[in-house]
């Protein structure tokens, strides 16, 4: 793959890429045009890990028969601390990452992370994440979520990135919105999710960073 020139925009990410089983791994921002594939890509990609669990009687999904609804893509999109990437591989978008920044407290949000289903088992995903890490070595506090039954992306956040679970949201437990949630519809919200944490830096460090997975 050709990498953009030094000066383009993007060649600050370009040469983020991690490279796995001899992939190369690009996180490209999303534009415009691009957006209503990545939703369909994102929802479609969720729905295809809730199959191969649950078969076709899932009971987990909406009233659009989606397992992530686009009021919840598009709100972690358009959120003021939002960034949003294509994950590039083979010069084609296999996937898709949204972030959410705080510039403040450096804890940040892993908002959604998916790979399309034809390229599972590459080490795409992985690699996106190392770009993320890469693409922002200030952050102190990583935070994602993942469905319980989900038992791909528990592997993958606990035994490939390093993070830990700290909570379960279910009936007995609801978060208190925050981030892209904080003006989200009541209705909507997790439903038995893992709720996981990667702290990058010691508050003490000065700036070192803990090693990462």
């Amino acid at each position: 793959m050709t990498e953009p020139p030094p000066g383009s925009s993007l060649f600050c990410i370009a040469n983020l890429f991690y490279t796995m089983k001899e992939t190369a791994v690009l996180l490209v921002p999303l534009s415009e045009d691009d957006r209503e594939a990545f939703i369909r890509d994102n929802q479609w990609a969720f729905k295809y890990g809730a199959l191969l669990e649950f078969g076709e009687q899932d009971n987990h999904v909406d009233a659009d028969g989606e397992i992530i609804s686009r009021n919840t893509i598009e709100r972690c999109m358009d959120h003021p601390a939002a960034e949003t990437y294509r994950i590039v591989a083979g010069q084609k978008p296999v996937g898709g990452v949204i972030l959410n920044i705080n510039k403040e407290t450096h804890r940040n949000s892993l908002e959604i992370l998916f790979t399309l289903p034809d390229v599972h088992g590459r080490g795409i995903g992985y690699g996106a994440w190392k770009a993320i890490e890469a693409l922002h070595p200030e952050t102190e506090v990583w935070e994602t979520c993942t469905p319980y039954f989900d038992k791909r992306n528990l592997h993958f956040y606990l035994n490939k990135c390093g993070f830990q679970i700290d909570r379960f949201w279910s009936r007995h437990f609801q978060p208190e919105p925050q981030g892209a949630e904080e003006n989200g519809d009541p209705e909507e919200g997790p439903d038995e999710m893992f709720h996981f944490v990667k702290h990058m830096k010691p508050a003490s460090s000065g700036g070192r960073s803990a090693t990462g997975c």
